[in-house]
């Protein structure tokens, strides 16, 4: 171990012992010429040779976190060999592990521990995102820092390793019990990402309920049996990332954080009697079908009885002016067409032009439904060009629609899923650009938090452009067509001085004006009420723009 007072590289001088584990020591130590506080991880050789790691490893794997930037990770400032110890200088991280924090206080509040779990998915899909992959494999409380801001960072790399495609399991097996995914114990493949999704499982579980999972009964069983209050949508979630088949967990830390951020939408039942409904008929057909036909007779029977019983809901649902409940029976029946999907969001949802939060709900549950142990929303990849269009369609919806103003960030997933697929050209240009506009209004809202100006206005300029052009109409719909002109209008007006200190003339934005306001006239108003108050709504807009236009042209 390392003397208290001693002075280590000439310029580390250790000054306590702040933790310990079974192969390492950390001290606090203080660079007395730059009055800075760092800690020093000691790994003694001998303990390292009696474990199954070697000093190499060690070494290797820290040269490796060296390269690493991320808020919730520390930064590795050295590597020392030491007499009989290797030592890593890194950040000194102020604060208290979470393991503590449940040991003082027991079961942790459920919106904090959500906020923490948010915080480790993106930590580990950093992680995951290098090349190669860099597998944490031991996320546990007590390698969890709580600062006392509230953020919290990720220590102790002792059992990380790089994920090398060619190998069928890990050399070493490594984790904590309780907490450590099955793979991790050998015979069944190597940890890969999902093996860090089962211990961030687990994490939660532990937080959430004060229950040790490495402690008696050794068990992590649903949340809601320690504590009813909790959310039914946290539990499902928990046992998802905790399968012990990999891959019935979540796949990636993306799809995970997904959840997460809105888990209150899981809370909601699922939409079971006319699934309970159709279960029913098939067991009828079944058994009435089966004395006259066998196998593929009944098969064939049951299938056109589905086509037939689709296509009258959808007689029906149109008779009464395309009714919610109409369409989700039809998504029911038949989760792969993407027909029902988009005539929900079209002619439902954005029928009044306002795309609420329940009905963001109401379409998110259906997604996450299951039927023959599948998604819905897996079925519907499966067909992948109907696909590829309700993505763009609940895209166009939520950028600009949610609630009544539009949420980019919520849009951008669903954007770059739409692009990422078979659209028509100007579609899927268009599902580029706005995905990347929605990255400007990230970068806008943090402008003006912070006064540093963080978007390139003339590309912003260029991507408003590019989405408003080509006939949207007859590609899109006229209701997409002015809901794009409308938010160009209201982008040139908010941010006309801008645009123009970063290129585009006063005379450029003016002319583009009058293109769509050209463009809006010639779209029919027919007795379509959203697209009557569309086009009054772009009128106003393109009032208030040229009004700005003016203002700050005459006053150069």
């Amino acid at each position: 171990m390392l003397e208290i007072g001693s002075l280590i590289d000439n310029k580390y001088k250790v000054l306590n012992v702040i933790g310990q584990g079974g192969m390492s020591t950390v001290y606090l130590a203080m660079n007395e010429r730059a009055n800075k506080q760092w800690a020093i991880k000691e790994f003694r050789k001998d303990d390292v040779e009696k474990s199954k790691i070697s000093i190499n490893s060690i070494r290797t794997e820290t040269e490796l976190l060296k390269k690493l930037s991320h808020p919730n990770l520390p930064s590795i400032v050295d590597i020392i060999d030491y007499e009989g110890s290797v030592l890593i200088i890194m950040d000194y991280i102020e604060g208290n592990t979470l393991k503590k924090a449940i040991d003082e206080y027991g079961a942790q509040p459920q919106e904090l521990v959500i906020n923490w779990a948010l915080q480790l998915c993106d930590v580990l899909g950093y992680l995951h995102s290098q090349n190669p992959p860099i597998i944490y494999r031991d996320l546990k409380p007590s390698n969890i820092m709580l600062k006392p801001n509230g953020d919290i960072v990720l220590i102790d790399f002792g059992t990380a390793r790089q994920y090398k495609e060619d190998n069928m399991e890990d050399t070493v097996c490594l984790g904590t019990r309780g907490y450590a995914a099955p793979e991790q114990f050998g015979g069944q493949g190597q940890t890969d990402e999902r093996t860090d999704i089962y211990c961030l499982g687990a994490t939660i579980y532990h937080l959430i309920t004060g229950k040790n999972p490495s402690e008696p009964p050794y068990e992590m069983l649903p949340i809601r049996d320690w504590n009813p209050a909790l959310s039914k949508g946290l539990e499902l979630i928990i046992l998802k990332c905790t399968q012990n088949d990999p891959w019935k967990r979540y796949q990636n830390c993306e799809t995970l954080q997904y959840d997460l951020d809105h888990y209150y939408e899981l809370d909601q039942s699922y939409r079971n009697r006319e699934i309970r409904k159709l279960a029913v008929f098939l067991t009828t057909a079944v058994v009435s079908v089966a004395t006259a036909v066998a196998g593929i007779g009944l098969n064939v029977y049951a299938s056109s009885y589905l086509n037939q019983e689709y296509e009258n809901i959808e007689t029906e649902t149109k008779k009464v002016v395309d009714s919610a409940e109409g369409y989700i029976d039809m998504i029911n029946i038949k989760p792969g067409e993407a027909s029902a999907y988009i005539n929900l969001i079209d002619q439902v949802y954005l029928k009044d032009g306002n795309f609420s939060a329940d009905e963001d709900n109401e379409i998110r549950t259906l997604l996450i439904s299951t039927k023959n142990k599948k998604t819905y929303e897996q079925i519907l990849m499966e067909n992948k060009q109907g696909y590829c269009m309700t993505c763009y369609r609940l895209g166009l919806a939520y950028f600009y629609s949610y609630e009544g103003v539009g949420n980019k960030q919520l849009s951008a997933y669903w954007f770059n899923q739409a692009a990422s697929g078979e659209l028509e050209e100007s579609q899927t240009e268009r599902a580029k650009r706005l995905g990347s506009i929605a990255e400007y209004y990230v970068n806008l809202g943090n402008m003006d938090k912070s006064g540093d100006v963080q978007v390139d206005f003339k590309e912003y300029w260029d991507d408003l452009v590019a989405v408003a052009s080509g006939d949207i109409q007859k590609v899109d719909n006229a209701t997409t067509a002015l809901v794009i002109y409308k938010e160009l209008a209201s982008q040139i007006c908010a941010n006309a001085s801008k645009f123009n200190k970063s290129g585009v003339s006063y005379s450029e934005m003016e002319l583009k004006l009058l293109e769509i306001e050209k463009t809006a006239s010639g779209i029919e108003e027919s007795s379509n009420e959203r697209i009557v108050e569309l086009k009054e709504e772009l009128a106003t807009n393109i009032e208030k723009a040229r009004t700005t236009i003016s203002m700050l042209s005459g006053s150069r």
